[in-house]
């Protein structure tokens, strides 16, 4: 997938999750275009698989260009901004996982 494709492919993330969820995660948009599978999300999240990076089937470039573009459709939409910190399910829950 080339540049435009992965930013036209966020920006219908993007639509198709505010009408869905009523707000947009990068996780989410992420698993919406075929970056992060469920199944992966959820090893992540059991504390498998090390940090999200290692997890998601796109290079670094990519994942970057994918985040800077829902920055730029965020800022344009003036989305309100909040923190969400994961962590960890399971037996050791509580535990926060890295990005």
């Amino acid at each position: 997938m080339n540049d435009h494709q992965l930013k036209a492919k966020t920006s219908n993330a993007i639509n198709t999750l505010l009408n869905v969820k009523g707000y947009v995660a990068p996780i989410d948009v992420l698993m919406e275009i075929g970056g992060l599978s469920k199944s992966d999300y959820e090893n992540w999240r059991r504390g498998k698989g090390g940090y999200l990076e290692q997890v998601i089937k796109m290079n670094l470039r990519k994942i970057n260009l994918c985040i800077k573009e829902i920055n730029r459709i965020a800022e344009n939409k003036k989305f309100k901004p909040s923190k969400t910190v994961y962590n960890q399910w399971g037996k050791k829950k509580g535990i926060r996982l890295q990005f």
